[in-house]
């Protein structure tokens, strides 16, 4: 077999396996992303049509933490036992480690531009909150994507 045949099939099926995983990821991430933006709204601002908003709705960079944990737990579930099943460590502690420091991460990027919304740029309704949120989730989705693949679930 030539060589240029030979990369070029190794290249398909790398692209292959790295978008089945990427969509596995991004059913996992979508979940999570219920998870967490539907939690900071309903602790930020409560139910839709109740009055007062939320039980956090004084603290809304804790509110996205506590939202962005819940989330983080429900993905690392998902991605161990369904993305990345084929991929996890024997040593399940190393790998929540790793899985928990990528999540702090992540976990920090989304924070970080609530914080900036709220804070440096004085932004305070919901659609400034969930633009920065969702700006946040985006990078931090990024950011453990690669994590995930390169540090947290590797190969055996």
């Amino acid at each position: 077999m030539p060589v240029l045949a030979s990369v070029t099939l190794r290249v398909r099926d790398t692209l292959r396996g790295i978008w089945r995983e990427a969509a596995k990821f991004g059913v996992v991430g979508a979940l999570a992303f219920v998870v967490d933006n539907g939690g900071y709204n309903l602790l930020v601002f409560g139910l839709p049509g109740g009055a007062g908003g939320g039980v956090m709705r004084d603290s809304p960079v804790r509110a996205s933490v506590v939202a962005t944990a819940a989330a983080a737990l429900s993905s690392w579930a998902g991605n161990r036992y369904w993305t990345y099943r084929h991929r996890h460590r024997e040593q399940v502690t190393r790998e929540l480690a790793l899985f928990l420091v990528a999540n702090g991460v992540g976990l920090a990027i989304t924070a970080g531009t609530v914080f900036t919304s709220r804070h440096l740029l004085g932004l305070d309704s919901a659609l400034s909150d969930n633009t920065a949120r969702i700006l946040g989730w985006a990078l931090a989705t990024l950011f453990r994507f690669y994590a995930y693949r390169r540090y947290v679930f590797v190969a055996p």
